[in-house]
């Protein structure tokens, strides 16, 4: 890895499962120094009893490290319009909450969610509901120093977050861009997104696609424009984002940073 790359490394998170770190992988982060953002999901929530979590995140920050969170979204539902089902969104998101005294998280990414052909009959109930699940989950975040990012996966057009972040702008949420969730999954192009979400993007989830499935490729292996999405943000002054790297092969990181180095605009 060129020095460039070492560098540009240091500026950078890298996506981890919390049970991936703990199982395999806490020793070569901390060899590599990466910093990881750590997938917190039902299964570690599950497995994992406190003093395990805390024990991790000393090990993380003694080793100087920064840490961002990525909380669970299988099946969770921010805007169900089934009680029952926002009840369980809520007590993973508690669960979630227990553990950013633990990480000191920068930022905490969650699905916004949206989905035309499940929740498309009953859109406006869905955002409402949201907006009281995620100030909720932004009050609790901002007490305790983190800021809540929410991300795009199913949704066909920026619309559908604006909407939502539009409303929580006072609750220091922002947006979190995942660039190939929005390849394989969205309607619109990169340009029209970053033109209606772009003073909002503080955080990037960057892996590469060819358009048609979520690979989670090394950047620069796909069709991505990614010299697209820097020279704008670049250009229009926007404050360099945190950057998440989500290579899901080991060896897909090393040339992601090859690669990020090339076309780093700051």
């Amino acid at each position: 890895m060129g020095r460039s790359a070492q560098h540009i490394k240091r500026k950078v998170q890298v996506n981890v499962p919390f049970r991936m770190l703990y199982d395999t992988y806490l020793d070569r982060f901390l060899k590599y120094a990466l910093n990881p953002e750590i997938g917190i999901d039902a299964a570690a929530l599950d497995r994992f009893d406190f003093a395990d979590f805390k024990r991790i995140g000393k090990i993380l920050h003694d080793h100087s490290l920064s840490v961002t969170l990525h909380g669970p979204f299988i099946d969770l539902s921010a805007g169900s319009t089934d009680p029952a089902v926002r009840a369980l969104t809520r007590n993973r998101f508690e669960q979630l909450l227990k553990l950013v005294p633990v990480f000191k998280p920068i930022t905490v990414v969650c699905h916004a969610g949206y989905d035309w052909k499940r929740y498309g009959y009953f859109k406006a109930q869905w955002i409402e509901n949201c907006l009281e699940t995620w100030s909720w989950l932004a009050n609790g975040l901002n007490e305790m120093g983190a800021g809540l990012m929410l991300e795009n996966v199913y949704e066909k057009d920026p619309q559908n977050i604006r909407v939502l972040l539009d409303r929580l702008k006072n609750l220091n949420v922002g947006f979190c861009l995942d660039c190939g969730h929005l390849s394989a999954f969205g309607n619109s192009d990169l340009k029209g997104w970053l033109q209606s979400l772009g003073p909002y993007i503080r955080q990037l989830h960057l892996h590469d696609n060819h358009g048609s499935n979520d690979e989670h490729l090394a950047i620069g292996l796909g069709t991505i424009e990614f010299k697209l999405l820097f020279n704008y943000l670049k250009s229009n002054n926007i404050s360099p984002p945190i950057i998440t790297l989500e290579p899901h092969r080991e060896e897909d990181l090393w040339p992601s940073l090859e690669y990020l180095a090339g076309i780093w605009p700051w």
